[in-house]
């Protein structure tokens, strides 16, 4: 029972940074656009490479003629 006398102040101070630190999260705007950081891991920002070139069919194994 000794220990609840350490463990008491030790859990209340963790909890006091908790708090602080979710108190600064909202103050900065980190819960401010949910759905956005939500949406944009589904799109992709690389833009694809376009294939100029015609595909030769010699290559595909069709019948040049």
């Amino acid at each position: 029972m000794d220990v609840l006398i350490y463990l008491i102040p030790v859990a209340l101070i963790l909890g006091g940074v908790a708090l602080a630190a979710f108190l600064w999260a909202l103050k900065s705007g980190q819960f401010e656009d949910m759905e956005g950081a939500a949406n944009r891991i589904l799109f992709d920002d690389d833009v694809p490479e376009q294939n100029t070139e015609k595909p030769d069919k010699a290559k595909q194994g069709a019948d040049p003629s």
